[in-house]
């Protein structure tokens, strides 16, 4: 996809990979809409630089919790832009036991409201938009608690109520890439450990401890959390070079889902 003079629609775009998406995209010619929700510092922050950058861009306050807010918002593209060229679905609630603790009734409902309804409800509303422009591409953000749970050194930071969402996450891609073709593609970028995502530059991580960190880290192959970097090259690749990949989930974790145990060497044998 030639990204010049399309139109985008971030998620969770006052900090962190969304915001980091966003920028990217704006600096390749690409009118980009940002939704915020809360961290009012972080905001205002974000509208300022956007502001600054070439082009007519939209930083809009809404709650993805509510579908109504979300049905509003598509329908003011709608008027404005005409049609949609890009979703990037990077909404979700964290789901870390070491900040939230024990699941109440209200934290299953916000995690699944955040992590996967909201998802559901925006990507509904956007498809008649995204079709209409011909050619279109929706990227959505899960993790690898979908496939990992609260299991081996990353159950301090994933609860029961995240893999689950996350785990719904993939089917709905598949399905979405369904409803879609041909005119939109539809792709999953499944994230591990990654600065402003579970790892550094979040809360959760500070609150591990050294040792802990340390077993997150050495269970990764390439030993290091991701850069925002690393995500915004895979998010552009799935944007703009894969135009015959729908339905697919790619992992970026470092090979955590691997884990860093050796590979023995093949035994002489005995023939």
């Amino acid at each position: 996809m030639d990204l010049q003079g399309k139109t985008a629609l971030i998620l969770g775009g006052a900090k962190g990979i969304g915001k980091a998406i966003g920028f990217a995209l704006a600096r390749q010619g690409v009118t980009v809409i940002l939704t915020c929700h809360d961290w009012p510092e972080a905001v205002a922050e974000m509208q300022g630089e956007l502001a600054a950058l070439p082009g007519k861009h939209l930083a809009v306050s809404i709650d993805l919790r509510d579908p109504a807010q979300i049905k509003n918002l598509l329908q003011r593209i709608r008027e404005q832009f005409g049609c949609l060229h890009i979703l990037v679905n990077n909404i979700e609630r964290g789901g870390m036991p070491v900040v939230h603790g024990p699941y109440t009734s209200e934290q299953w409902d916000l995690e699944l409201e955040t992590t996967l309804k909201a998802k559901w409800f925006v990507f509904h509303h956007a498809l008649p938009l995204l079709k209409a422009a011909g050619q279109a591409a929706v990227v959505n953000l899960s993790s690898i608690a979908g496939i990992v749970g609260r299991s081996g050194p990353a159950g301090l930071i994933f609860n029961d109520g995240y893999a689950a969402a996350n785990r719904g996450v993939s089917s709905f891609t598949e399905t979405w890439a369904r409803e879609g073709a041909p005119e939109v593609r539809v792709n999953e970028l499944m994230l591990g450990f990654c600065e402003t995502r579970h790892a550094e530059k979040t809360r959760g991580w500070e609150l591990l401890t050294t040792a802990q960190r340390e077993a997150i880290l050495a269970h990764i192959p390439l030993g290091r959390a991701g850069r925002l970097e690393d995500v915004v090259q895979a998010i552009m690749f799935l944007i703009r070079e894969a135009d015959y990949m729908t339905g697919a989930v790619l992992r970026l974790d470092g090979g955590y889902c691997l884990g860093h145990s050796e590979v023995p060497l093949m035994p002489a044998g005995v023939l």
